[in-house]
């Protein structure tokens, strides 16, 4: 007789058979659990889309001019002194500027434009540096400013820097100035991750900008990180104020645009040019602005010849609304820089 063979540890075939078909069975429904749920929400979000298809109306009494290709909406302030020429950064508008040039307008001709693809100029892509360079040397020529006894100071804001600086770079004898608020100019990729695109994508990402622009919530706590606590609160008139040009026709193509291409700037070598041009120039930025290392500002200084970078303590990277008063003595100080640089 043959001995008796040991008891195998494994199972048996047909006992793992139905193990694995039951993993089949949970992972189909699994699969159609979520096909289901993929339905259901694309075709909520498609009725959603449609039921809040109206767009918002631009308020009442906005001025306008041609500049360039682009019909530009601005306003000024003040009637007496050297011109400044305010330009806004990504998703601000002219309105952004709305506590500091009061203050500027004491001494000083103001103006304010909103560039292409924000606040309520005319839509008109591509949304790039040479675009809104255009643009804003197309405002001067509108506001007959950049002739004799009439050089503006620039100051742009965040991505708004760098437009200034390309139109210091290709007008330089049109300018009395330029500062650098809250901004290197330099195209350093900030933006959403490109990999966004592929899981935002319509009719979701539509759904998802309109619901979030519906939640008070969710505009004042972007504002409150990027401004501060010194910043006044958010009211109806203020979360309005920021809501609505993304709500006007044409926005929502026009940021999806610009989200794709990123924060607008330029490439360091060109940025540091502005060093061999002759024109007076400031850069200014919250203490604690955190979009923003803290060698930033000291290092945008010296890339384009600039005096120490005047620090605002407390401040985030809205100064302008933080700080108006700190960022009013920064531009006469370059106003009085760019007076001594005519004598």
């Amino acid at each position: 007789m043959h001995p008796a063979s040991p008891p195998s540890s494994r199972p048996a075939g047909p006992a793992r058979r139905p193990r694995r078909s039951r993993l089949r069975r949970w992972l189909r429904r699994a699969a159609l659990g979520c096909a289901v749920v993929l339905v259901v929400v694309t075709a909520a979000s498609f009725v959603y889309n449609a039921a809040t298809a109206g767009r918002a109306a631009p308020p009442r009494g906005l001025k306008y001019v041609q500049a360039a290709d682009v019909r530009t909406r601005y306003r000024t302030w003040g009637t007496a002194g050297p011109p400044v020429v305010l330009v806004h950064g990504a998703f601000e508008s002219v309105d952004t500027w709305s506590r500091l040039a009061p203050l500027l307008a004491r001494d000083h001709r103001v103006y304010a434009l909103d560039l292409t693809g924000d606040g309520y100029s005319e839509r008109h892509g591509p949304y790039t540096v040479d675009h809104f360079t255009r643009q804003l040397l197309g405002f001067l020529d509108a506001m007959h400013l950049g002739g004799p006894g009439e050089h503006p100071l620039l100051v742009g804001h965040s991505s708004g820097a760098a437009v200034v600086t390309e139109a210091a770079l290709r007008a330089p004898g049109r300018l009395g100035g330029v500062m650098l608020l809250d901004g290197d100019a330099l195209d350093t990729g900030a933006g959403p991750p490109p990999a966004l695109k592929y899981v935002l994508f319509d009719p979701y990402r539509t759904s998802l900008l309109r619901l979030g622009l519906g939640i008070d919530a969710v505009i004042r706590g972007i504002y409150d990180a990027q401004c501060g606590p010194a910043c006044p609160r958010l009211d109806a008139a203020g979360l309005d104020q920021w809501r609505r040009p993304l709500r006007v026709p044409g926005a929502e193509s026009a940021l999806w645009s610009m989200l794709a291409a990123g924060v607008p700037g330029l490439p360091a070598d060109r940025v540091a040019r502005l060093a061999g041009v002759r024109l007076p120039k400031s850069v200014v930025f919250g203490a604690e602005d955190d979009v923003f290392t803290r060698r930033t500002p000291q290092e945008t200084a010296r890339r384009i010849g600039a005096p120490p970078p005047t620090l605002i303590p407390g401040a985030r990277h809205l100064t302008m609304i933080s700080s108006p008063q700190a960022v009013a003595r920064a531009v006469d100080r370059l106003t009085a820089a760019s007076v001594a640089a005519t004598r």
